[in-house]
């Protein structure tokens, strides 16, 4: 069995593109020749930024003989039907067969499927994968028609065994197949001949081309982590910059520069935030103070002086670059020490957060008042939490965030420190964006939890009010994420938040036209939205669906540390052999009550008498439904769920004595009564805790 190797040889791919490009090549190609009956051991693809390679293992040097047997139509039927199955099938009358079938006589056909060798098939679908490419952008050059990311000079395939190596033929607008490729740029650009993936690996590594992605990034953090640990610094860790690198460079050259003393004492996150958007550059900090001190850059190439130009030069854009971010944050802390952050805030009146919904200052009004009212819920102060609430998105205005936007919130946080504002506050400047994500850390600063959740509601209440929601996989305004970070900062600090009256007051306070009571049904069709994204964020929890649907259908439902809780309960009491059995008990009372109401049109709910019961495991089911709502309601009473769900689960003997011992239907009409009322009690008793009619299984 042979094996394959591609390599599509451009001009530099943009970095971002490399890593899907790589995996777009293998799936397209293995699939295209597995279709074509090819299969292989083993597929494996790579990416620098001048070549995309794939190497498959073990490939099938033909495409098996296939053979299909087509049934035709009846033995002397009309000669159009014959004629029209034989152009069908690409034969001639004398190669049908007759067989006889319990329909009677009919024809078949077998058609015979030739093996192809594999070049041939590699060819096609190559040519394929390269002329459709899933590009998120591509370009033409010359006069050819072909688009690729960006001008494709060559193409190697070859098929090796162990006889040698041939190129498979293939010529793509002018561009041939061929078993050569080149090595890096500058160190090693003659072309060489590649008889294998192993011979291909070793020789670009020798022509300065490190064909891997992660053996580069590997060697990248290897040498920058070595480079500042000899001098007792550390870099700071960036997984996405370390790959984008990596995409960079073919053969990568760490080495580590100096900043300039006018800039250390930038904020580190404004030295981190300008070296990586503007140069790629990883931060070093030093471990004692938390200041960044120097850089680490990437070179992609060896020089006679070991990258002292390369440096020189990167020093001398850096020093520009970080010399517009010491003016910004200068003259930022000007405004923020003589003006204060509100003459920020006045400037947000002029830009539009949206245009149903008013300025960015008009927000910030309602989400300070809207703060003041979440606060003694939070267990906050509601001054503080109203005067964060109105600075907490003056950063916007200043001239370091418009430059980096990335910035916002943390900038606010040091010049509400600059302003002399409460530490309380300057914090909650920072954090009320969060949690951004569900890997995000949550605020626990009551402050900050506070205009947090003020700043998710009113984002959402708005948009909700202007029938702005979120349809399909389209969600512009992010408002699963804000109900994602509303539920976090709920359940992980224990905040007691009925959210119906909350909505409603929300949209009343919108710069809409719509009647008060409108803003009923549409609170009520936000807090679906937010029972829908509680039941995602609770997936991993192992909490099903069906259990917190049991719990949805109870009071307080818009209060979600309560849902929860109440969900929390129930779940470990249906992991229990009581609970399982109960469950199971509870749908068989359940089932025959209402098949009963039903076919007699009455309900069964005026309480049964224990005076009609006739053996002693009905008269204990009485005694136990008695006992468990004693202790049930009381439980409720107090939010004690756990003791309520267990006074529920001892229901499981009584009952299930119940069912063994008791024919429910009985003929005596009064008895027969008096069980479905017993039944109805089952019901009533649990239906304290949850509808456990909602639950599968």
């Amino acid at each position: 069995m042979p094996d394959l190797l591609i390599e599509l040889f451009s001009e530099e791919i943009p970095a971002r593109m490399q890593a899907r490009a790589a995996e777009d090549l293998k799936q397209r190609v293995t699939n295209g020749l597995v279709e074509a009956g090819l299969t292989y051991a083993g597929a494996a693809a790579f990416s620098t930024p001048r070549r995309l390679t794939l190497a498959l293992e073990g490939l099938l040097a033909h495409s098996p003989t296939l053979k299909e047997e087509r049934k035709g139509p009846k033995v002397g039927a009309p000669e159009k039907a014959i004629e029209g199955f034989l152009r069908g099938a690409g034969l001639t009358r004398d190669q049908l067969e007759e067989r006889d079938t319990p329909k009677g006589a009919i024809y078949f056909a077998t058609l015979t499927k030739p093996g192809r060798p594999a070049a041939e098939i590699v060819a096609e679908v190559l040519e394929d994968t390269i002329r459709n490419f899933p590009w998120p952008k591509s370009m033409r050059w010359g006069a050819g028609t072909l688009r690729w990311v960006r001008p494709l000079h060559s193409i190697l395939c070859i098929l090796s065994d162990e006889g040698g190596a041939s190129v498979v033929p293939l010529d793509v607008e002018g561009i041939v197949a061929g078993d050569t490729t080149r090595g890096h740029r500058f160190m090693a650009p003659a072309a060489f001949t590649v008889s294998s993936f192993e011979s291909y690996a070793a020789q670009l590594k020798r022509a300065h081309v490190i064909l891997s992605a992660e053996e580069r990034a590997d060697h990248i953090w290897s040498e920058a982590t070595n480079m500042a640990f000899a001098a007792g610094l550390e870099v700071v860790e960036d997984k996405g910059l370390l790959a984008e690198v990596a995409g960079l460079v073919e053969w990568p050259v760490v080495l580590m520069g100096e900043i300039g003393a006018d800039f250390l004492n930038l904020p580190p996150e404004v030295l981190q935030t300008s070296m990586k958007e503007h140069q790629k550059f990883f931060s070093v900090r030093d471990p004692k103070t938390g200041r960044i001190v120097r850089f680490i850059t990437v070179a992609n190439r060896e020089t006679a002086d070991n990258g002292k130009t390369i440096l020189a030069g990167n020093q001398k854009v850096l020093s520009a670059r970080l010399s517009d971010a010491k003016f910004f944050w200068e003259n930022d802390l000007r405004v923020a020490q003589r003006e204060g952050l509100g003459a920020w805030t006045d400037r947000l009146a002029h830009v539009t957060f949206h245009n149903k919904l008013g300025s960015q200052k008009a927000r910030i009004a309602r989400i300070a008042l809207l703060a003041r009212e979440l606060a003694p819920k939070v267990g906050s102060d509601a001054d503080l939490a109203a005067q964060a609430a109105e600075v907490a998105k003056a950063d916007l205005s200043s001239e370091m965030v418009y430059e980096f936007p990335e910035l916002q919130g943390l900038m606010g946080r040091y010049y509400a420190e600059a302003a002399g504002l409460p530490a309380e506050v300057a914090q909650a400047c920072q954090e009320h964006y969060s949690p951004l994500g569900p890997s995000d850390d949550v605020p626990t600063a009551p402050v900050s939890v506070t205009v947090a959740l003020a700043d998710k509601l009113d984002t959402l209440t708005g948009f909700w009010a202007i029938d702005e929601k979120p349809t399909g996989s389209k969600d512009p305004f992010a408002l699963r994420r804000a109900a994602l970070g509303v539920i976090r900062l709920v359940l992980e600090n224990g905040v007691r938040l009925p959210l119906l009256p909350i909505f409603e007051a929300g949209m009343v306070n919108q710069t809409v036209d719509a009647d008060r009571t409108d803003y009923v049904d549409t609170a009520t069709d936000l807090l679906t939205f937010f029972h829908d994204r509680l039941k995602v964020y609770l997936r991993d929890e192992g909490l099903r669906h069906d259990v917190i649907d049991a719990c949805l259908a109870m009071p307080g439902n818009d209060d979600l540390l309560l849902l929860v809780t109440r969900a929390r309960a129930l779940t470990e009491v249906l992991a229990t052999d009581e609970g399982e059995n109960l469950l199971q008990g509870f749908k068989r009372a359940n089932n025959i009550l209402t098949q009963a109401e039903e076919k007699d049109g009455v309900e069964y709910a005026f309480g049964a008498d224990p005076k009609f019961a006739e053996t002693d495991s009905e008269r204990a089911l009485f005694t136990a439904l008695d006992t468990a709502e004693a202790a049930i309601a009381p439980a409720m009473a107090v939010e004690n769920f756990p003791a309520a769900m267990a006074a529920m689960a001892a229901l499981r003997g009584p009952i299930d004595a119940f069912f063994e011992d008791v024919q429910i239907n009985a003929e005596n009409q009064v008895l027969r009564r008096n069980r479905l009322n017993l039944l109805y009690q089952i019901r009533k008793v649990c239906a304290q805790v949850a509808d456990l009619t909602r639950i599968g299984g």
